[in-house]
């Protein structure tokens, strides 16, 4: 059996200061005091928010009345022959049942999109065996509203009543807890007011989508258990404490990436998790911790680390990593809410607001609002590519994607980063993700991958909040087909521009150089973008 949860260290930035912080945060009992909910540990400016988001390190103890709920309502979903999980959430609402279902190696979809392909997919399937699980902590988030309106269209359409098949999870006292009372959809389920989004995979947000899916959402919240008492303690020993102490110090000498690859956890996409968790916790006032998750330990970015990252396996250490983390997921949750918390504190930050992901937000409703204001003239094309650079960065002398990219990775800082950011579908063009590896390879930076618009919940944080010294790589494409949102002016091809397009401006804005590719051609497009990153070899 996995031990609960441990941490190896396998190379340390410098083990008389991470003695040092260790130390302080022992002699502060600040592992103690924050179990204990103690809103003061970040200072007074954090305070207001630490008091009403601190109720997750007992969710361990709190969540288990919600184990009996799900399983009953399981039980009469399967008994009416509904046994396929669709999850409407963004951010928090959708990553951590992602990494439950697919550790537990249970089946789920799920929408944390807005590309039209990926949506028509999940409509097509079998909607007379299928609930639409409606996750979101306000019932504002754009995406998952979407998805609310076009399934609940799709079920009626197809002689379904719309209302018995849709279980809502979200906070009382929502606009969307009342909505859904009113149009009295199958059950609704209210988690944690205390919680924010990326410290909720074991509320209802986490423990709903997960449990309906068929995992043992119960013995989840029983590892969490087995490792409370270890990341409460004050103790040297305390894993949460030690890696909170490494990034930090590590952090001081330049090192604000974090790469993380799994060697065989059996734990599935937990980096795709605490991406969110570290870059929208740390990543704001200029400074935090990136994470980049990388396709495993012999990945570019990984093993060829520079000074500018600390390497993590999430599992057994290997030759390339400075630590490793070990242990049994609802352990991980727990040690890493915990490490990205104290982090917090050492880094003088408020782990739990997010005050730079609205900016993007804001700028794609007013593309929405006047939607001539989305189009634009290419500085170029290049075969199926249009080539969209943001103003100031690319001389107009250059006429190649090759070249463009090439020019977008001068313009990274010294240490700086590389952000890919697809917003297409994550499942049909998968194939997409290996532009990470290939451009961190030609590019020597640490390169992000995210797929849009479900990195604004997570790294997007980080890009406005965090170390200003990354450049941006947007990859948008042509549809093959448009999907009406009902209800609202605009079908979801035209959400995902706007998504786009507006992110893109608010980087811009702050000075850092964004590189949009269109494909008016998916497959053409790829083929070509790989050919252009190959011939780079910068």
């Amino acid at each position: 059996m996995t031990e609960v949860v441990s941490v190896e260290i396998v190379r340390s930035p410098n083990e008389d200061q991470v003695a040092t912080v260790v130390g302080d945060l022992v002699a502060d009992r600040v592992a103690s005091k924050l179990t204990a909910g103690d809103a003061t540990l970040w200072g007074p400016d954090a305070e207001s928010e630490a008091s009403i988001r601190l109720a997750w390190t007992a969710l361990h103890e709190t969540s288990r009345p919600l184990v009996a709920e799900i399983e009953a309502l399981r039980a009469e979903l399967l008994a009416e022959g509904v046994d396929r999980v669709v999850l409407a959430g963004m951010g928090g609402s959708s990553l951590a049942p992602e990494v439950i279902t697919g550790t537990a190696g249970v089946p789920v979809v799920v929408l944390d999109t807005t590309d039209p392909g990926q949506v028509a997919d999940a409509l097509a399937g079998d909607l007379r065996r299928t609930v639409l699980v409606v996750s979101s902590k306000s019932g504002g988030t754009v995406e998952t509203d979407s998805h609310r309106r076009i399934f609940e269209a799709a079920f009626a359409a197809a002689g379904i009543d719309a209302a018995s098949r849709i279980v809502v999870v979200t906070d009382p006292g929502s606009p969307l807890e009342a909505a859904s009372r009113e149009a009295g959809y199958r059950k609704v389920f209210l988690a944690d007011p205390h919680v924010g989004g990326r410290y909720s995979a074991l509320t209802a947000f986490g423990l709903v989508p997960s449990g309906l899916a068929g995992a043992d959402v119960a013995g989840l919240l029983d590892d969490a258990a087995a490792a409370a008492p270890l990341v409460s303690v004050d103790s040297p020993d305390n894993p949460a404490v030690v890696l909170a102490a490494i990034f930090a110090v590590a952090h001081a000498h330049g090192a604000e990436k974090i790469v993380l690859a799994d060697t065989g956890s059996g734990i599935a996409g937990l980096g795709d998790w605490a991406e969110q968790l570290i870059a929208e916790s740390t990543g704001k006032n200029g400074t935090g911790l990136l994470p980049v998750v990388v396709e495993g330990p012999g990945a570019p970015g990984f093993v060829d680390a520079r000074s500018d990252a600390t390497t993590v396996a999430i599992g057994p250490a290997t030759g390339s990593s400075s630590l490793a983390v070990e242990g049994r997921l609802g352990a991980q949750f727990l040690v890493w809410e915990y490490a990205t918390a104290l982090v917090g504190r050492v880094l003088d930050i408020n782990p739990f607001d997010q005050p730079d992901v609205e900016a993007a937000k804001k700028a794609a409703r007013s593309l929405l609002d006047a939607p001539t204001a989305s189009a634009a003239t290419p500085a170029f094309v290049d075969g199926p590519i249009e080539v969209y650079p943001s103003e100031g960065w690319l001389s107009g002398n250059v006429k190649t994607v090759a070249d463009a990219l090439k020019a977008l990775v001068a313009a990274a800082p010294s240490h700086g980063y590389l952000s890919v950011q697809a917003y297409l579908d994550r499942l049909d063009d998968a194939s997409f993700a290996l532009v990470r590896p290939e451009l961190a390879q030609r590019s020597h930076l640490q390169t992000t991958f995210g797929w849009g618009p479900r990195f604004l919940h997570s790294t997007g944080q980080y890009h406005k909040g965090g170390h200003q010294n990354g450049v941006y790589l947007q990859l948008t494409g042509a549809s093959e087909a448009s999907l009406d949102v009902p209800g609202r002016p605009y079908d979801l091809g035209t959400l995902q521009l706007a998504q786009a397009l507006g992110d893109g401006q608010v980087l811009a804005e702050r000075g850092r150089p964004v590189l949009r590719l269109h494909l008016t051609d998916r497959v053409a497009g790829l083929a070509q973008l790989v050919e252009a990153i190959q011939e780079d070899g910068s």
